[in-house]
């Protein structure tokens, strides 16, 4: 059975940090992309960063690059999403996901889906 699983979620205030985690479970890390999205109350799920199967490939939304560090452990088949500097724009609920082999911006093009971690930033 696949499972995502996000962590890491909270409330903080502006210009500080946070460390999401999604734990995969299922035998589907090794060979997929991950990737993180947002959705914010009223608005569409967002594109937020993406790495490749094999972690040498990394891909940011304009709005957090700079900001945000996307990474993956083989070993603990986790992906992480270090979040600096964050703004009250960044508040949403934070979603991991997971398609086979290539990553993209396009939530409908993955597979597996996480039950989303809130995050949010005070002014």
């Amino acid at each position: 059975q696949v499972q995502l699983i996000e962590s890491g979620g909270g409330l903080v205030q502006a210009g500080n940090s946070l460390r999401l985690s999604c734990a995969v479970s299922g035998n589907i890390f090794r060979n997929y992309a991950m990737g993180w999205f947002r959705q914010a109350p009223g608005k569409e799920r967002a594109f937020v960063a993406a790495i490749s199967w094999s972690g040498d490939n990394i891909y940011y939304a304009d709005s957090v690059k700079g900001r945000f560090t996307i990474s993956r452990d083989g070993a603990e088949n986790t992906v992480y999403l270090q979040m600096n500097s964050l703004k009250p724009e960044d508040t949403a609920v934070y979603y991991c996901a997971s398609r086979y082999l290539y990553y993209t911006d396009d939530s409908r093009q993955y597979d597996y889906w996480g039950q989303g971690t809130q995050v949010t930033v005070s002014s």
